[in-house]
């Protein structure tokens, strides 16, 4: 009986740069994996591998249908199986690994997305091997959703008006990002400004699902998390030149995107201070269904962090009481391989983010995240999880930034040619190339929807700079949960003002 269904890919391990392999430790390497960059490894890195090419695949002839979300038994269960800790025992690791008798040369199934996707591989529990690897190209996700679909639209993974939803919504974040890069190096912008270019996949794929009354929670890296939710060009850009006229009046600044109106709960400059907020919105749509007998009261969490957050404390705690409590949220990790200047492989003890989820007992899901359609897919299923009330789901979306950290980066850590090999990777050309190819749209509209998004842009500029600035007596507001009593004297002057106030000898 099979009791393990695994990704099987076309290109190295995901997390693990495929320029940092090492001819010498691995002369046979290059056959397996094809790469265009020169090989160089770590000793971590061979121990991890030393169980993956220790025993040959069986494959069937036709991969079954499958749904990261298991449903038929108990999540615990299943999920135990598939990430048993005994599954790590040290094997011996071979270096014949000649292309003739190689287990995993395996036949591509080409793509006409990014053209180098998978389909699902099972692996029986006959065999000993366990596929613990991660892989640049993830597994083909909406390849096994093609199946689904109805035989109308046979490999058709969305409609034109979904993709030209998708498009805009993307090409709206970059745009945004680069003027604001602009406006940052003309003096208009104060602070860190951390930009978004890059990962607008992740974004875009799980936001346009979304409900208006469904909630977001996001990081520093904000700004397009606000847009995709709804809130005006105008109001985002408002708030980076600290206008009254953003949506926190100009007091958020770059890093505390808010919107009451979207439920757009907030940016949050340090790292997972957001996770416990959206945590406590989900157990707020689920008190309000199940105590509250609000029946329509079906409203879903997304909470967004990045692989840096993974290992602090708050992310351990709220994924513990998400699935016990069963909460209707989704965390969302987007791992961009990078925390400021450090690799994420010399941060974590087990860089396969995804695995934490099953330790909790809720789906742990690894996804391509420069590929919108995939991380639609999954965003489709684990968003429909909360939303039916079957709780909680982590998931892992690898994607990469193309700037640095922040405006105030020079990002010169990082390998120039593993920001080309991402580069090539852009998830706005392969989503552009999948709609043509498809004959979805014609380039006249995708051109149509880049003016008009140029148009957009260029208005908020115009907007924020004409907005005024806040008066100083806002300057108190929204800090004291009674202004009148504590932050405002009884002759309406601030506090603040009164010497004696601030030398900590007025009576209050």
């Amino acid at each position: 009986m099979c009791l393990q269904l695994t990704y099987v890919v076309k290109s190295g391990l995901v997390g693990f740069p495929l320029h940092q392999l090492n001819t010498k430790i691995l002369p046979t390497l290059s056959a397996t994996i094809p790469t265009p960059f020169p090989l160089v490894f770590s000793a971590p890195i061979v121990s991890f591998l030393s169980f993956i090419f220790s025993s040959p695949l069986s494959l069937p002839s036709s991969p079954p249908i499958f749904s990261p979300f298991p449903s038929s038994l108990p999540i615990r269960k299943k999920m135990a199986t598939a990430f048993s800790p005994s599954k790590f025992a040290a094997q011996p690791f071979p270096l014949n690994t000649t292309s003739q008798n190689n287990p995993l040369t395996i036949p591509t199934i080409a793509s006409p997305f990014l053209g180098s996707t998978r389909k699902l591989i099972r692996l029986c529990s006959s065999s000993n091997l366990n596929l613990r690897r991660r892989s640049g190209t993830v597994v083909a996700v909406s390849d096994v959703f093609k199946e689904n679909k109805s035989k109308s639209t046979p490999n058709l993974l969305i409609t034109k008006e979904e993709g030209l939803e998708l498009y805009e919504d993307m090409v709206l974040g970059r745009a945004f990002e680069d003027m604001c890069a602009q406006m940052y190096y003309r003096g208009k912008m104060f602070g860190f400004v951390h930009l978004y270019n890059g990962q607008e996949a992740v974004s875009t794929g799980f936001i346009k699902l979304l409900k208006q009354q469904d909630s977001v929670v996001s990081t520093y890296r904000d700004h397009v998390h606000a847009l995709s939710k709804g809130v005006s060009a105008r109001a985002v850009m408002s708030e980076l030149f600290g206008k009254t006229t953003g949506c926190c009046r100009g007091q958020g600044g770059s890093m505390h995107m808010f919107s009451r109106e979207h439920n757009v709960l907030g940016g949050f400059a340090f790292i997972g201070e957001g996770i416990p907020v959206a945590t406590g919105a989900a157990f707020t749509s689920k008190y309000k269904r199940e105590v509250l007998k609000e029946v329509d009261c079906d409203h879903v969490t997304l909470a967004f962090f990045g692989d840096g957050t993974c290992n602090n404390g708050q992310f351990f705690e709220c994924l513990n009481m998400a699935a016990l409590w069963k909460l209707p949220i989704v965390f969302v990790v987007e791992n961009n391989l990078w925390a400021i200047g450090m690799s994420h492989l010399r941060a974590t003890s087990d860089p396969q983010i995804y695995k934490k989820g099953p330790a909790f007992g809720m789906p742990g899901v690894h996804v391509d995240g420069m590929d919108v359609l995939k991380v639609r897919e999954v965003a489709k299923e684990a968003i429909g999880r909360a939303r039916r009330g079957e709780g909680p789901t982590l998931v892992e979306c690898e994607t990469y930034r193309f700037r640095g950290h922040s405006l105030a980066d020079p990002d010169e850590l990082r390998d120039p040619a593993e920001k080309a090999h991402y580069a090539a990777r852009d998830p706005i050309t392969a989503l552009k190339k999948y709609l043509t190819e498809n004959n979805l749209t014609s380039e006249a509209d995708l051109k149509a929807i880049d003016k008009k998004i140029d148009e957009v842009v260029e208005e908020a500029v115009e907007f924020a700079d004409e907005s005024p600035v806040p008066p100083r007596s806002q300057l108190l507001e929204n800090v004291f949960a009674d202004p009148k009593g504590f932050g405002i004297g009884p002759d309406g002057r601030y506090r603040c003002e009164d010497p004696k106030f601030t030398e900590g000898t007025a009576q209050v």
